[in-house]
């Protein structure tokens, strides 16, 4: 491989990698498909490998294309983070953003982060369990709050605080007015949200078992979990803060006993040199720790 990766050309490959098709990947990318298969064979030139596999039966990755593209997320992200922040520098501009989970109380950072550092812009973003890492990869955010699980590859982060989960169920469930329930006394109900989010619902859960294997449900935001929850088409296992953030008078939440807590982490790019991620750290950890005695 005597030639440098061209980001271009890869954005086209991870384009023919998710549809499988030069066609659907040429309208996506608005260009001719000749001219896409052109700089595809050219791109595996470059690299020496072929990356796809074209029959009659369509188009598949080999195992060199399997492995690039899960690669290229990162390094898009990471370019794209690039761009990002050098368009910030020429314009002069102080920018600094913090992204968080549902249902995280992040003011009192904030705030004091804005205190020290009256001439930086601070922005918030709200992520969710899809990207609250990419938007760290991609430069959207500088720190992002976390809650596990969470791919950590490429980031550094520092436990803030661990807290309880909770089971959300309609006022009128049988269960409601417990004063706690165990993972045994919700197995037979159905889950609305992603089992890997949950990952001990897995090893008790009646559906789990008649699915034979893990099952994912459609990414739903906490909103939309809380309308299905009060009309009874299942349950939602969230961390306390959640829970009571989105308090509402037709569900209610339950303590589960034999649920491990879940973390609270702040997070940012291993390769980021920067003072104001530096000096964020330090005002969250003091921010965390004075919640802590109060």
């Amino acid at each position: 491989m005597n030639a440098d990766l061209d980001l271009r050309k890869l954005r086209y490959f991870v384009a023919v990698a998710e549809e499988l098709n030069f066609g659907r990947a040429a309208e996506v990318l608005m260009i001719a498909q000749p001219v896409l298969s052109r700089q595809i064979r050219a791109f595996e030139s470059e690299l020496g490998v072929r990356l796809f596999v074209r029959d009659t039966r369509g188009t598949e990755l080999t195992d060199e294309g399997r492995l690039l593209y899960e690669e290229a997320d990162a390094l898009l992200a990471s370019a794209a983070a690039v761009r990002r922040r050098v368009a910030t520098a020429a314009r002069g501009e102080s920018e600094f953003t913090v992204g968080f989970m549902p249902g995280l109380m992040i003011t009192t950072a904030v705030r004091a982060f804005q205190r020290v550092h009256p001439d930086v812009t601070v922005q918030v973003m709200r992520t969710s369990w899809d990207d609250q890492v990419r938007v760290l990869h991609d430069g959207r955010a500088d720190v992002s709050y976390l809650r596990r699980p969470f791919e950590a590859a490429g980031l550094t982060t520092e436990l803030l605080f661990s807290e309880p989960r909770v089971v959300m169920l309609p006022t009128d469930h049988e269960l409601a007015a417990a004063s706690g329930v165990t993972m045994a006394d919700i197995a037979d109900e159905h889950l609305l949200q992603d089992p890997a989010a949950v990952p001990e619902w897995a090893g008790i859960a009646a559906e789990m078992r008649r699915r034979r294997g893990p099952g994912r449900s459609p990414s739903r935001t906490v909103e939309e979990k809380l309308e299905l929850v009060a009309v009874g088409s299942g349950i939602a296992i969230l961390p306390l803060s959640t829970a009571r953030f989105y308090r509402r008078a037709d569900v209610t939440f339950v303590p589960v006993s034999d649920l491990p807590p879940t973390d609270v982490l702040l997070g940012w790019e291993r390769s980021r040199r920067s003072r104001l991620i530096e000096a964020f750290i330090a005002t969250a950890r003091d921010a965390e720790h004075d919640l802590g005695e109060n």
